[in-house]
């Protein structure tokens, strides 16, 4: 079983806000499998389904984002899980361009409460994560203009794939697929 958190902060207000790129993956998930995210435990709505081999669960903390570290432990402690194995956090990250992900084995929060939260309450740095580029976005909690739409929907395509990948396919794999740099656009003539 592995684990698989997206952060965001409920309520609608916040739906379609680059904080919320970690939920509106697993929405995009859950829409690929036909599956819902509605059930309520350990202080998230969550689900269950099979990617691959692998059974996961989709949890979105109901926390606020600042406190998403306690749902996560309640998470992992219920299902006897461990988060340098098991866990998978997928978040917005601000030190990325709009339209990229990275995926990383470990690391500080650098500056993400969510990430803050998660790492005091696990105690440790050791988990897989998916960071989705959000610059140069500054406004993190205002609804996404239309003109951002289409490279937000392009972007949660690429994080759900790379959840599949990593489940599929290996971590390696998936680092060594969506870590590339941006191809150079070339220049018209």
């Amino acid at each position: 079983m592995k684990l698989i958190v997206g952060l965001g902060n409920p309520g609608i207000e916040y739906q379609f806000t680059p904080h919320n790129l970690g939920f509106l993956t697993l929405d995009r998930i859950a829409d690929d499998y036909k599956i819902e995210i509605r059930n309520r435990q350990c202080r998230a709505l969550t689900t269950r389904t099979t990617i691959g081999n692998e059974q996961v669960m989709l949890a979105k903390p109901e926390t606020f984002m600042n406190l998403s570290g306690v749902a996560v432990r309640d998470l992992l402690e219920k299902l006897e899980l461990k988060p340098e194995a098991d866990l998978i956090v997928i978040y917005d990250e601000l030190d990325l361009a709009m339209g990229t992900i990275r995926i990383r084995e470990r690391g500080s929060s650098a500056g993400h409460n969510g990430m803050k939260s998660i790492i005091a309450a696990l105690d440790t740095q050791e988990f897989l994560r998916i960071r989705i580029g959000i610059a140069p976005e500054k406004k993190i909690l205002k609804q996404f203009r239309k003109s951002q739409l289409k490279q937000v929907g392009e972007v949660l395509d690429l994080a759900a794939e790379a959840v599949k990948v990593i489940l599929t396919e290996g971590r390696a794999a998936a680092m060594n697929r969506f870590n590339r740099k941006p191809e150079p656009l070339e220049e018209s003539r």
